[in-house]
């Protein structure tokens, strides 16, 4: 007997308490224990993925939401501006037109007071005309008479 029988003798009783232990039991067991903790690991991991997707989504969803939204606003107040701007332009135009017609009153009553006084001052004239015109042809009697008749003959006129 040599010794690489020994050898032989020695590992086959080497696996007998090997396998009599149960250690190639405990090492598949820990082998399927890393393997189901390796496969739970991986199913978190997609589990975390198809999250991490779902938010992705939810969050691009959310920002084309925003950005409609932000569209919308500008949107909204420029047409405020534009009717905003149309109204005070109108108002201005009223405005414009009010105080138009306004002035032109005041033209007019300001042409009528300017007619009426020529009109009475042209009136005092021709009557004291007339008045120093008679006045010396006149008897001094018939003259007051006739100056007060056409006087008053004149204002009735004009006035």
């Amino acid at each position: 007997m040599d010794a690489t029988f020994f050898a032989l003798v020695a590992l086959l009783i080497f696996f007998g308490i090997v396998i009599y232990v149960g250690a190639f039991r405990k090492i598949g067991d820990g082998l399927d224990n890393r393997a189901a903790r390796i496969q739970k690991e991986l199913e978190d991991a997609m589990n975390l993925r198809k999250e991490a997707e779902t938010l992705l989504n939810e969050y691009k969803q959310k920002r084309l939401e925003a950005e409609k939204e932000a569209q919308s606003i500008i949107a909204q107040a420029k047409a405020d501006a534009d009717e905003y701007a149309a109204e005070t332009r109108r108002k201005l135009s009223e405005s414009i037109e009010r105080r138009t017609r306004q002035a032109e009153q005041k033209i007019a009553q300001a042409e009528a007071n300017a007619v009426k006084d020529v009109r009475s001052a042209v009136a005092e004239i021709a009557v004291a005309a007339a008045a120093s015109l008679t006045a010396g042809q006149v008897k001094a009697g018939k003259a007051g008479d006739l100056v007060a008749d056409s006087i008053a003959a004149v204002k009735a006129k004009l006035n």
